[in-house]
């Protein structure tokens, strides 16, 4: 077994489920207002300890401010906020009750443990890499990877710092991605990271978002944003690009000059123009082809005697 095929995490056992609260602006008024009631009540509590009333209406208006200020506060301590782009995931005594996703304030029960966690759509730069591609030559490779909280309730229980996991989990799925291609093409159709960045790039997000899927984040799209050879390789690899392309060049100045001879031996064949022997033919061909196959300009000779001196 490799380590591409042993699990990250988990977490089957733990699945979003989205609730939504009671409306939190009604359950704000009614705490605003239960708390000035007990204060009024408070007020006369004190009012009646200082007249020196009866002790069951002192100790009943106490009793008032005590479970008017509880259920105030209580009612306080339930609202929760909940942002575009958010959501908060709640526990009761440590177990899962589920997660607000829906903007607003709502009131939820006042004893839970309340995590927000942002779903908005994020973007994150790897580290740039040295791998090996699979000719052993050492590049150095960068990603770019667009992701976003899915599941809120795996996303906040699997990992701690989502951020760094995600980052850590992309680099892994370069390395291994990157370690599978060349960095030139050989030979015709063959995939290389030069010239199929784009094609390479969507493995890359199906190997990163096999990576992340368990602990409920989405890949959206990865592309790379540095694909070079390694410094130490650097001028020895560009050397060998640059001669492969004047070979190339030269191949196809060797082929138009070769087209070229032919179609003026055919013309002048075909014309009459002049009729020369096989030697004489091989002696114009040489000469055309220094002439279109030079780097440098070249001095013309005039013969102005017979054509055989």
């Amino acid at each position: 077994m490799t380590t591409a095929d042993i699990p990250v995490h988990s977490t089957d056992d733990v699945h979003e489920v989205a609730i939504r609260g009671t409306a939190g602006a009604l359950v704000f008024r009614v705490s605003i207002v239960l708390l000035a009631a007990g204060a009024v009540l408070l007020a006369f509590a004190v009012r009646a300890a200082v007249q020196g009333g009866s002790g069951a209406g002192r100790q009943a208006l106490w009793v008032g401010v005590v479970v008017l200020v509880v259920a105030g506060v209580t009612g306080l301590r339930g609202l929760t906020l909940v942002a575009p782009g958010e959501a908060v995931v709640l526990q009761t005594f440590g177990k899962y009750a589920g997660s607000l996703r829906a903007p607003g304030l709502w009131w939820v029960n006042p004893w839970t443990t309340r995590r927000r966690l942002s779903t908005k759509v994020r973007t994150d730069e790897t580290a740039t890499l040295k791998v090996n591609d699979c000719d052993g030559i050492p590049i150095e490779v960068a990603t770019v990877v667009t992701w976003r909280v899915d599941d809120t309730a795996r996303a906040s229980f699997a990992v701690d710092d989502i951020a760094r996991f995600v980052r850590s989990q992309c680099e892994m799925a370069l390395r291994q991605v990157v370690a599978g291609y060349r960095y030139e093409p050989k030979g015709l159709g063959s995939p290389s990271l030069s010239r199929n960045a784009s094609e390479i790039g969507d493995e890359l997000s199906k190997e990163a978002a096999r990576r992340v899927e368990p602990t409920g984040i989405l890949v959206i799209e990865s592309q790379f944003v540095r694909i070079a050879y390694a410094p130490e390789v650097a001028h020895a690899m560009l050397r060998r690009q640059q001669a492969a392309a004047i070979v190339a060049a030269r191949h196809q100045i060797v082929d138009g000059a070769v087209g070229m001879v032919e179609l003026a031996l055919e013309r002048l064949e075909r014309e009459n123009v002049v009729d020369l022997d096989e030697e004489r033919k091989a002696t114009m061909v040489s000469n055309l082809l220094v002439v279109l196959c030079s780097d440098h300009g070249v001095q013309p000779m005039v013969n102005a005697g017979s054509l055989y001196i």
